[in-house]
């Protein structure tokens, strides 16, 4: 869709080398908008140190229910890829659940057919399966299927099917009040009580929280539960995109497990003080306004991961990155057509698991909407040509 002229000639790398305004126009810009922040690493390790000492107290505490099993966090979004669009007063450290089934139990996942994109919408039945036989069968814990109700009853606590379903599929909402009402009353036992006061913010699917410090400091936590597709880096979200608001059965796919994963591996793989990260910051202010989307940035930046050489994101490269951003944008705009990151894309890095569909599947296309609406895209290109 748009070709990308990662090869300069050797003049005119060599004259951003030794241009001292070039070079000077990459601090100001560092300074302006605060490309650098080295705090979200420290901080980060500060928000997931606090939900693994929750989920211990989580684990001793339900260890004989039949709630779902937390599994370790999985930090996710522009904060723990490192970098955001925010202020840091505005940053959201975003963590997954992943979910696991209880004993006794079984996860299903079946296409929601009653959207518009049955694709991204799933749901998860629950299933009670035979506990009787088995390598290690739990003695201490009766098989749902192979006791009497009455027996059930009197010697067992309650199926996930009759606590946190709607019917024979998990809810969203029942899970996120059911987590928040336990972190109120976890928090005194967890070590950061001691330096941190915590607030549960409203939330209907996910766990939001607001810790302060005694210093005033802040930071906002948000929790999203989900569960793994196969064995692959795609996940089934509680948390709905402001687009779509489905049920509390439905969970949508989220590829957000997937992003982070794949901007660790670039910065395994990139130079040292890579500007990539700080690529993405600048362009997200400079398109404050315009109507492309954080998420359109960041596919594109992942997009021209995958075709300019890692060599090429050098910090003295800054200003043509930003560059081939803006411009990779205007053309795709032009064409109506932002392809998806994780779909039939040929270039994706081998570290990334996807499930098998993925690769074979027709590119999802991010700008669909301005195909449909051709308004829409006169009016994006006129903002993004006052830029």
């Amino acid at each position: 869709i748009c070709e990308v002229n990662s090869s300069r000639d050797s003049e005119s790398e060599e004259s951003e080398e030794e241009n001292p305004a070039e070079m000077n126009m990459i601090w100001i810009f560092s300074r302006r908008f605060q490309l650098s922040v080295p705090k979200l690493v420290s901080r980060r390790r500060v928000v997931q140190e606090l939900l693994s000492d929750l989920l211990q107290v989580s684990h001793s505490l339900f260890s004989d229910s039949f709630f779902p099993v937390l599994e370790p966090v999985i930090g996710v979004g522009s904060a723990c890829e490192g970098w955001s669009p925010h202020e840091e007063e505005d940053v959201i450290y975003c963590m997954f659940v992943p979910l696991k089934p209880p004993h006794g139990h079984a996860f299903h996942l079946e296409p929601d057919t009653t959207g518009e994109m049955p694709q991204t919408r799933m749901r998860i039945r629950v299933e009670q399966v035979c506990t009787c036989t088995g390598k290690q069968p739990d003695q201490s814990k009766l098989c749902f299927l192979h006791h009497s109700e009455q027996e059930l009853k009197r010697k067992q606590v309650t199926s996930l099917l009759h606590t946190l379903c709607t019917g024979p599929y998990l809810d969203g909402e029942k899970i996120a009040l059911w987590f928040q009402t336990f972190v109120i009353s976890a928090w005194s036992v967890v070590p950061q009580s001691r330096h941190y006061s915590m607030k549960v913010l409203p939330s209907c699917r996910s766990c939001k929280m607001k810790l302060v410090k005694d210093s005033g400091r802040s930071l906002l936590v948000e929790m999203v539960f989900s569960v793994q597709q196969g064995d692959s880096d795609i996940f089934l979200s509680s948390q709905p995109t402001e687009a779509q608001f489905p049920p509390s059965t439905t969970w949508l796919e989220s590829y957000a497990v997937a992003e982070a994963k794949f901007f660790r591996q670039v910065a395994m793989q990139a130079p040292r003080h890579s500007c990539h990260l700080k690529c993405l910051r600048l362009c997200a202010h400079l398109l404050e306004g315009s109507g492309i989307s954080v998420y359109a940035l960041k596919t594109t930046v992942m997009h021209l991961l995958t075709l300019i050489p890692l060599s090429e994101w050098q910090h003295k490269y800054l200003l043509m990155r930003v560059d081939d951003t803006m411009h990779y944008l205007r053309c795709c705009l032009e064409e109506k057509r932002l392809k998806h990151f994780f779909f039939g894309n040929e270039d994706m890095p081998e570290e990334i698991s996807l499930p098998p569909d993925f690769q074979e599947a027709q590119p999802l296309n991010l700008f669909q909407h301005l195909v449909q609406d051709p308004a829409a895209q006169t009016e994006a290109l006129k903002k993004f040509d006052k830029l």
